[in-house]
Protein backbone atom coordinates (compact mmCIF):
# COMPACT_ATOMS: atom_id res chain seq x y z
CA UNK A 1 0.00 0.00 0.00
CA UNK A 2 1.45 3.28 -1.07
CA UNK A 3 0.78 5.96 1.83
CA UNK A 4 0.45 9.45 0.37
CA UNK A 5 3.04 12.09 2.22
CA UNK A 6 2.93 10.53 5.76
CA UNK A 7 4.12 13.63 7.30
CA UNK A 8 2.66 13.66 10.17
CA UNK A 9 2.48 11.78 13.25
CA UNK A 10 -0.98 10.19 13.04
CA UNK A 11 -0.56 9.10 9.04
CA UNK A 12 2.56 7.64 9.51
CA UNK A 13 1.43 5.45 12.94
CA UNK A 14 -1.78 4.23 10.93
CA UNK A 15 0.39 2.85 8.50
CA UNK A 16 2.83 1.24 10.60
CA UNK A 17 0.06 0.11 13.14
CA UNK A 18 -1.45 -1.67 10.15
CA UNK A 19 1.99 -3.23 9.06
CA UNK A 20 2.38 -4.42 12.84
CA UNK A 21 -1.09 -6.04 12.55
CA UNK A 22 -0.35 -7.76 9.37
CA UNK A 23 -2.90 -5.68 6.67
CA UNK A 24 -0.53 -4.31 4.54
CA UNK A 25 3.34 -3.37 3.51
CA UNK A 26 3.30 0.06 3.41
CA UNK A 27 5.30 2.00 0.96
CA UNK A 28 6.30 5.35 2.27
CA UNK A 29 5.98 8.18 -0.72
CA UNK A 30 6.71 11.76 0.12
CA UNK A 31 9.36 14.22 1.68
CA UNK A 32 12.00 11.68 3.07
CA UNK A 33 13.81 13.89 5.43
CA UNK A 34 10.11 15.25 6.70
CA UNK A 35 9.22 11.73 7.37
CA UNK A 36 12.49 10.70 9.41
CA UNK A 37 11.47 13.63 11.60
CA UNK A 38 8.62 12.13 12.41
CA UNK A 39 9.55 8.78 12.66
CA UNK A 40 11.99 9.60 15.20
CA UNK A 41 9.90 11.96 17.27
CA UNK A 42 7.25 9.35 17.38
CA UNK A 43 9.70 6.75 18.00
CA UNK A 44 9.00 4.69 14.95
CA UNK A 45 11.59 2.53 13.64
CA UNK A 46 11.10 2.88 9.56
CA UNK A 47 14.33 0.48 8.64
CA UNK A 48 11.61 -1.97 7.49
CA UNK A 49 10.04 -0.44 5.29
CA UNK A 50 10.42 1.42 1.29
CA UNK A 51 10.25 5.09 1.20
CA UNK A 52 9.86 6.56 -2.40
CA UNK A 53 11.23 10.03 -2.46
CA UNK A 54 8.69 13.02 -3.49
CA UNK A 55 9.24 16.67 -2.56
CA UNK A 56 5.91 18.11 -1.81
CA UNK A 57 1.94 16.75 -1.69
CA UNK A 58 1.22 16.96 -5.73
CA UNK A 59 4.48 14.89 -6.39
CA UNK A 60 3.84 12.18 -3.73
CA UNK A 61 0.37 11.32 -5.19
CA UNK A 62 1.39 11.31 -8.73
CA UNK A 63 4.00 8.58 -7.93
CA UNK A 64 1.69 6.61 -5.97
CA UNK A 65 -0.48 6.79 -9.01
CA UNK A 66 2.01 5.87 -11.17
CA UNK A 67 3.16 3.02 -8.50
CA UNK A 68 -0.49 1.75 -8.66
CA UNK A 69 -0.94 2.01 -12.37
CA UNK A 70 2.28 0.16 -13.05
CA UNK A 71 1.16 -2.88 -10.29
CA UNK A 72 3.80 -1.70 -8.01
CA UNK A 73 1.13 -1.45 -5.09
CA UNK A 74 -2.26 -2.78 -4.43
CA UNK A 75 -4.02 -0.11 -2.56
CA UNK A 76 -3.64 3.67 -1.79
CA UNK A 77 -3.52 5.21 1.54
CA UNK A 78 -4.30 9.25 2.32
CA UNK A 79 -1.27 11.13 4.08
CA UNK A 80 -0.96 14.46 5.29
CA UNK A 81 -2.53 16.15 2.44
CA UNK A 82 -5.63 17.94 1.16
CA UNK A 83 -8.13 15.54 -0.06
CA UNK A 84 -8.19 17.09 -3.31
CA UNK A 85 -4.71 16.48 -3.83
CA UNK A 86 -4.86 13.09 -3.85
CA UNK A 87 -7.96 13.34 -5.65
CA UNK A 88 -7.79 15.53 -8.77
CA UNK A 89 -4.98 12.79 -10.17
CA UNK A 90 -6.88 9.78 -9.21
CA UNK A 91 -9.12 10.96 -11.47
CA UNK A 92 -7.72 12.22 -13.91
CA UNK A 93 -8.96 11.02 -17.49
CA UNK A 94 -5.94 9.86 -18.60
CA UNK A 95 -3.03 9.14 -16.04
CA UNK A 96 -5.48 8.38 -13.22
CA UNK A 97 -6.81 5.22 -11.39
CA UNK A 98 -10.53 5.22 -13.01
CA UNK A 99 -12.76 3.21 -13.83
CA UNK A 100 -15.89 2.74 -16.36
CA UNK A 101 -17.87 3.37 -12.52
CA UNK A 102 -18.05 6.85 -11.43
CA UNK A 103 -15.60 7.02 -8.60
CA UNK A 104 -16.92 7.55 -4.66
CA UNK A 105 -16.60 7.36 -1.27
CA UNK A 106 -18.26 4.97 1.26
CA UNK A 107 -18.10 5.59 4.97
CA UNK A 108 -18.31 2.21 7.30
CA UNK A 109 -19.72 3.10 10.92
CA UNK A 110 -20.18 1.01 13.59
CA UNK A 111 -21.82 1.93 16.58
CA UNK A 112 -23.51 0.56 19.75
CA UNK A 113 -27.08 2.15 18.72
CA UNK A 114 -27.27 0.26 15.52
CA UNK A 115 -27.23 -3.54 15.38
CA UNK A 116 -25.26 -3.41 12.27
CA UNK A 117 -22.63 -1.64 9.83
CA UNK A 118 -23.67 1.51 8.17
CA UNK A 119 -22.55 2.72 4.98
CA UNK A 120 -23.08 5.89 4.39
CA UNK A 121 -21.81 7.17 0.57
CA UNK A 122 -21.31 9.41 -0.99
CA UNK A 123 -19.69 11.93 2.28
CA UNK A 124 -16.59 13.23 0.56
CA UNK A 125 -15.89 13.50 -3.34
CA UNK A 126 -19.54 13.91 -5.16
CA UNK A 127 -20.63 17.16 -4.43
CA UNK A 128 -24.15 17.71 -5.85
CA UNK A 129 -24.47 13.91 -7.97
CA UNK A 130 -26.34 13.62 -10.76
CA UNK A 131 -29.48 10.55 -11.39
CA UNK A 132 -26.84 9.13 -13.36
CA UNK A 133 -23.61 9.35 -11.15
CA UNK A 134 -25.99 7.99 -7.97
CA UNK A 135 -26.82 4.81 -10.14
CA UNK A 136 -23.06 4.61 -9.69
CA UNK A 137 -22.35 5.62 -6.28
CA UNK A 138 -24.95 3.04 -5.12
CA UNK A 139 -23.86 0.44 -7.32
CA UNK A 140 -20.03 0.74 -6.14
CA UNK A 141 -21.65 0.97 -2.10
CA UNK A 142 -23.70 -2.28 -2.73
CA UNK A 143 -20.36 -4.14 -4.11
CA UNK A 144 -18.23 -2.89 -1.10
CA UNK A 145 -21.37 -4.09 1.35
CA UNK A 146 -21.11 -7.25 -0.26
CA UNK A 147 -17.60 -7.58 -0.20
CA UNK A 148 -17.63 -7.20 3.60
CA UNK A 149 -20.46 -10.20 4.63
CA UNK A 150 -23.44 -8.25 3.39
CA UNK A 151 -25.29 -10.74 1.06
CA UNK A 152 -28.28 -8.37 -0.06
CA UNK A 153 -27.75 -5.14 1.56
CA UNK A 154 -30.98 -3.09 2.13
CA UNK A 155 -30.28 0.89 0.94
CA UNK A 156 -32.33 3.56 1.49
CA UNK A 157 -32.44 6.99 -0.82
CA UNK A 158 -32.31 9.34 2.01
CA UNK A 159 -34.65 12.77 1.71
CA UNK A 160 -35.73 15.00 4.04
CA UNK A 161 -39.35 13.56 3.33
CA UNK A 162 -41.08 9.77 2.54
CA UNK A 163 -43.21 11.23 -0.46
CA UNK A 164 -42.17 12.11 -3.74
CA UNK A 165 -42.82 15.64 -4.24
CA UNK A 166 -41.61 17.50 -7.33
CA UNK A 167 -40.60 20.17 -5.08
CA UNK A 168 -37.69 18.31 -3.36
CA UNK A 169 -35.48 17.18 -6.53
CA UNK A 170 -34.09 14.16 -4.09
CA UNK A 171 -36.97 12.78 -3.68
CA UNK A 172 -37.82 11.98 -7.34
CA UNK A 173 -33.86 10.76 -8.22
CA UNK A 174 -34.97 8.44 -5.16
CA UNK A 175 -38.05 7.27 -6.77
CA UNK A 176 -35.98 6.94 -9.96
CA UNK A 177 -32.91 4.68 -8.29
CA UNK A 178 -35.85 2.53 -7.66
CA UNK A 179 -37.14 2.00 -10.21
CA UNK A 180 -33.57 1.25 -12.33
CA UNK A 181 -32.99 -1.21 -9.77
CA UNK A 182 -36.37 -3.32 -10.41
CA UNK A 183 -35.05 -2.79 -14.09
CA UNK A 184 -31.57 -4.50 -13.56
CA UNK A 185 -29.66 -0.90 -14.07
CA UNK A 186 -28.52 -1.74 -9.91
CA UNK A 187 -27.89 -5.21 -8.68
CA UNK A 188 -26.96 -7.19 -5.86
CA UNK A 189 -29.39 -5.12 -3.25
CA UNK A 190 -32.80 -4.42 -2.30
CA UNK A 191 -33.55 -0.34 -2.96
CA UNK A 192 -36.32 1.63 -1.45
CA UNK A 193 -36.62 5.92 -0.90
CA UNK A 194 -37.33 8.28 -0.25
CA UNK A 195 -36.74 8.06 3.77
CA UNK A 196 -36.10 10.33 6.14
CA UNK A 197 -33.13 9.33 8.14
CA UNK A 198 -35.41 8.30 11.05
CA UNK A 199 -37.64 5.89 8.58
CA UNK A 200 -33.99 4.27 7.82
CA UNK A 201 -32.76 2.83 10.63
CA UNK A 202 -35.70 3.07 13.05
CA UNK A 203 -38.47 0.40 12.31
CA UNK A 204 -40.70 2.32 15.27
CA UNK A 205 -40.54 5.72 13.25
CA UNK A 206 -41.24 3.70 10.21
CA UNK A 207 -44.34 1.71 11.74
CA UNK A 208 -45.28 5.30 13.10
CA UNK A 209 -45.72 6.80 9.58
CA UNK A 210 -47.27 3.63 8.21
CA UNK A 211 -44.52 2.92 6.13
CA UNK A 212 -44.35 -0.91 5.04
CA UNK A 213 -41.01 -1.68 3.42
CA UNK A 214 -38.50 -4.70 3.75
CA UNK A 215 -35.66 -1.69 4.46
CA UNK A 216 -37.07 1.11 6.53
CA UNK A 217 -35.69 0.84 9.67
CA UNK A 218 -33.06 -2.27 8.63
CA UNK A 219 -31.01 0.10 6.17
CA UNK A 220 -27.22 -0.92 5.42
CA UNK A 221 -26.78 1.45 3.48
CA UNK A 222 -27.91 5.44 3.21
CA UNK A 223 -27.27 7.18 -0.08
CA UNK A 224 -27.48 11.14 0.75
CA UNK A 225 -28.64 13.51 -1.52
CA UNK A 226 -25.37 15.39 -1.64
CA UNK A 227 -21.76 15.83 0.00
CA UNK A 228 -22.77 18.10 2.05
CA UNK A 229 -25.37 16.47 4.03
CA UNK A 230 -23.31 12.90 3.70
CA UNK A 231 -20.97 14.71 5.71
CA UNK A 232 -22.53 16.31 7.86
CA UNK A 233 -23.91 13.08 8.98
CA UNK A 234 -21.51 10.88 9.55
CA UNK A 235 -19.45 13.50 11.55
CA UNK A 236 -22.36 13.73 13.57
CA UNK A 237 -22.31 9.95 14.40
CA UNK A 238 -18.67 10.26 15.24
CA UNK A 239 -18.78 12.97 17.58
CA UNK A 240 -22.37 12.99 18.87
CA UNK A 241 -23.00 9.14 18.97
CA UNK A 242 -19.77 7.83 19.56
CA UNK A 243 -19.44 6.32 16.50
CA UNK A 244 -16.63 4.05 15.03
CA UNK A 245 -15.73 5.33 11.09
CA UNK A 246 -13.48 4.18 8.22
CA UNK A 247 -13.32 6.18 5.10
CA UNK A 248 -12.72 4.31 1.25
CA UNK A 249 -12.62 5.31 -2.23
CA UNK A 250 -14.72 3.36 -4.41
CA UNK A 251 -15.06 2.57 -8.30
CA UNK A 252 -11.24 3.17 -8.65
CA UNK A 253 -8.76 0.57 -10.02
CA UNK A 254 -7.42 -0.28 -6.54
CA UNK A 255 -8.62 0.86 -2.87
CA UNK A 256 -7.98 4.05 -1.64
CA UNK A 257 -8.01 4.86 2.13
CA UNK A 258 -9.52 7.98 2.60
CA UNK A 259 -9.45 9.37 5.99
CA UNK A 260 -9.75 12.69 7.51
CA UNK A 261 -6.93 14.24 8.71
CA UNK A 262 -8.16 14.67 12.04
CA UNK A 263 -9.34 10.88 12.06
CA UNK A 264 -7.22 8.59 14.70
CA UNK A 265 -4.41 5.67 13.93
CA UNK A 266 -7.63 3.36 14.67
CA UNK A 267 -10.02 4.53 11.82
CA UNK A 268 -6.78 4.32 9.96
CA UNK A 269 -6.58 0.70 10.74
CA UNK A 270 -9.99 -0.17 10.44
CA UNK A 271 -9.69 1.91 7.15
CA UNK A 272 -6.63 -0.60 6.04
CA UNK A 273 -8.94 -3.88 6.73
CA UNK A 274 -11.16 -2.79 4.45
CA UNK A 275 -8.79 -2.41 1.61
CA UNK A 276 -7.76 -5.69 2.03
CA UNK A 277 -10.93 -7.26 1.76
CA UNK A 278 -11.81 -5.17 -1.20
CA UNK A 279 -8.18 -5.64 -2.93
CA UNK A 280 -8.83 -9.46 -2.51
CA UNK A 281 -12.36 -9.64 -2.19
CA UNK A 282 -14.71 -10.69 -5.60
CA UNK A 283 -18.23 -9.33 -5.15
CA UNK A 284 -20.84 -10.58 -7.85
CA UNK A 285 -20.38 -9.00 -11.32
CA UNK A 286 -22.52 -5.83 -11.82
CA UNK A 287 -23.17 -3.84 -15.14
Amino acid sequence: MAVVHPTDSVSLLGAIEAAHQGLIIPVLVGPEARIREVARTARIDLSPYALVAADHAPLSAARAIDMARAGDVDALMKGALHTDELMHPVVDLEHGLRTDRRVSHAFVIETDRYPRLLFITDAAINIYPTLEDKRDIVQNAIDLARTLGVQVPRVAILSAVELVTSRIKSTIEAAALCKMADRGQIVGGVLDGPFGFDNAVSCEAAATKHIVSAVAGRADILVVPDVEAGNMLAKQLEYLAGARLAGVVLGTRVPIVLTSRADDAQARLASCAISVLMAHGKPAETP
